[in-house]
């Protein structure tokens, strides 16, 4: 197996390419900066972001000095009249809508159309139109590519129904795309993080092949098989002691579930599907926002250094007064993102440039 491309374990003060590759990114719905940072590390320059959450927003602007930095819903952003010139020049728009009403661990169906917000402090939005509103910010500016992430739940029953409006209102917006399930373990991140891919690429600068019979799925190889990174690799002997003690419940399925499996083994209901042990030879299972999984040997959850690198966040990220947890859970992997900006900037901007010599 090929050693990793990208460290999960790094720095944002150390391990930035000091070399650029010329290219700017802007991201919306953008968190605390999990795309921002996998951009950076892949060379690209970001120019800033918009996002409603303002807890979120002060994580951001303190890790990332953003030079441009939206607080507002993306209905708001995507209407303003003083949007600066540099951001109708992109190369890449990236963005993570919020993608609850999809989760297979959610509501689904019943939380279709109605408005929610995640936490206090956040507008209300009905979260499953917030991709299209992606989509018009995207045809207003025109990137040469766009990419956004969101979970795997979009591709199960019902659901599928949205990807075929996303793909349509890609295309009138004047974008070849198509998407992919991706692992995130298997590109360099301890965590079993499965999420879906759409990339997008603007009909007239699009020179490459096609992988349909109608041309309109353009061809990225995003094929990764990098070695799994399982949790005795990031495993912590100490840490944050509030992590330390089960309640009584818990504590009493926890000493009956095998490592690795869900306590849903031994509940008579089957209730605690989400409630993990860890196998110490096996990855990390999806970081959640709500809730971590626990450790094999000793009854409490994952301790927060542990969280971070399970995310391939920096060790030296300051999430203020964020949750380690609830930021690391709400983003997507750094590392994950650099993987695939790496692969964008190879096979499909390079080319663009070789396009005007």
């Amino acid at each position: 197996m090929s050693k990793h491309l990208f460290k999960y374990k790094w720095e944002m003060s150390k391990d930035y390419p000091e070399k650029k590759n010329g290219k700017t990114v802007f991201s919306c719905f953008a968190c605390g900066g999990g795309s921002t940072m996998g951009y950076k590390l892949a060379g690209y320059e970001v120019l800033g972001c918009n996002e409603i959450d303002p807890k979120m927003m002060e994580a951001y602007r303190k890790n990332h000095n953003p030079k441009y930095s939206f607080l507002e819903p993306i209905q708001d952003f995507k209407n303003r009249q003083d949007i600066p010139e540099e951001l109708y020049n992109l190369d890449i728009l990236d963005g993570s809508p919020p993608c609850s009403s999809f989760s297979m661990a959610g509501s689904r169906e019943n939380d279709w159309g109605k408005e929610k917000k995640f936490r206090e402090g956040q507008a209300m939005q009905i979260l499953d139109t917030l991709f299209f509103d992606f989509v018009d910010l995207a045809e207003k500016l025109k990137p040469k590519v766009v990419i956004a992430e969101n979970v795997k739940g979009l591709l199960a029953g019902e659901a599928k129904s949205y990807v075929r409006k996303i793909l349509d209102a890609f295309d009138k917006a004047g974008y070849y795309v198509d998407y992919k399930l991706l692992n995130a373990s298997k590109m360099g991140v301890p965590q079993r993080r499965e999420r879906v891919f759409f990339y997008a690429i603007r009909k007239d600068l699009y020179n490459g092949n096609f992988i349909d019979l109608f041309q309109s799925q353009p061809y990225l190889d995003l094929e990764f098989n990098e070695r799994e990174i399982n949790y005795s690799k990031i495993r912590k002997e100490n840490g944050n002691e509030n992590a330390i003690g089960l309640g009584e419940m818990i504590s009493f399925y926890w000493k009956k579930t095998t490592p690795g499996k869900s306590m849903a083994e031994n509940h008579p209901k089957g209730s605690y599907f989400n409630e993990v042990k860890l196998h110490p030879k096996k990855v990390v299972p999806t970081i959640r926002a709500s809730g971590l999984p626990y450790d094999y040997e000793i009854e409490r959850v994952m301790f927060d250094e542990e969280v971070k690198l399970a995310g391939s966040f920096p060790i030296d990220y300051d999430f203020v007064d964020n949750k380690v947890n609830y930021l690391v859970g709400m983003s997507v992997p750094p590392v994950m993102t650099a993987q695939i900006a790496k692969r964008i900037y190879e096979q499909w901007l390079i080319g663009m440039e070789a396009d005007k010599l």
